[in-house]
C-alpha cells in the first residue's frame, strides 16, 4: 500500500557553521564524528490508510567523519501523541521498511539504537525554529539573513543530496543540547527546509 508524508524539516549537528556533510556526504565532517538530530514535523500525511498529520519524528545519529563510510548509529523518537498504530506506521517509513528515502540510507546504518516514544515540541516562527524532546534534546536554530539583503529572506543552498530535500535554508544554532541514545553533543550548525515531501 502507498504512503505520503509532508511537512517542515529542522536539523542541528556538531559541526561548525553549515555542516560540510550537507554539501557532500563523502566530504568529511568538521570533527572526528558528525552527531546530528533530524526532525521531521509532519503537517499532513497518510501511511497505508492511517492519518499521521500533526505528528513529529526525530532521528538522532552518530556517524563517522566520512559519512559515506557507513556504520552510523541511529535512534528514532516518535511523538508521544501518536497512537500505537500511528507509531508503528511511522516506524516503517522512517526505518525504511516501507521504501522511500530512508530505505536508500539504510545501508549506511550499522547500529540501530532503538525507538523511543517521547513528547516532541516544535515551534517555528519566522526565522526561528526550536525543538524540545522530553528532557534529552533542546535546541533552537535561526535562519541566516545575509548582510545587505533588504528582503529579509534567509540564504539558501540548492542542489544538495539530502533525504529531506535538495534546497536548504542556512541556519545557525543559538542553543543546542543533545543527550539521547548515548549520543551527547552541543550543536552549532543548523539547517531548515520549508517543506519535505516523501511518498512511496
Amino acid at each position: 500500500m502507498s504512503w505520503n508524508v509532508k511537512g517542515t524539516y529542522i536539523e542541528t549537528c556538531s559541526c561548525e557553521f553549515f555542516c560540510p556533510c550537507n554539501f557532500n556526504l563523502a566530504g568529511g565532517a568538521d570533527y572526528d564524528r558528525c552527531r546530528v538530530v533530524f526532525v521531521f514535523n509532519i503537517t499532513e500525511g497518510e501511511v497505508t490508510g492511517t492519518d499521521v498529520g500533526g505528528l513529529v519524528v526525530a532521528l538522532v545519529a552518530d556517524a563517522p567523519k566520512i559519512m559515506t563510510e557507513g556504520n552510523w548509529r541511529v535512534g528514532a523518537v516518535i511523538d508521544a501523541k501518536a497512537s500505537d498504530e500511528q507509531a508503528e506506521k511511522l516506524q516503517g517509513v522512517f526505518g525504511g521498511q516501507l521504501g522511500g528515502p530512508m530505505e536508500a540510507l539504510a545501508p549506511l546504518i550499522g547500529e540501530h539504537l532503538g525507538m523511543q516514544r517521547a513528547p516532541i515540541e516544535v515551534h517555528e516562527e519566522g526565522l526561528t525554529h526550536s525543538v524540545k524532546i522530553g528532557d534529552a534534546v533542546d535546541f533552537e536554530i535561526q535562519d541566516v539573513v545575509p548582510f545587505g539583503v533588504e528582503t529579509g529572506k534567509p540564504a539558501k543552498v540548492v542542489g544538495i543530496f539530502h533525504p529531506a530535500g535538495s534546497e536548504m535554508t542556512v541556519s545557525k544554532a543559538t542553543r543546542a543540547t543533545v543527550d539521547m541514545f548515548g549520543i551527547a553533543y552541543e550543536g552549532k550548525s543548523g539547517v531548515s527546509i520549508e517543506q519535505f515531501a516523501w511518498a512511496a
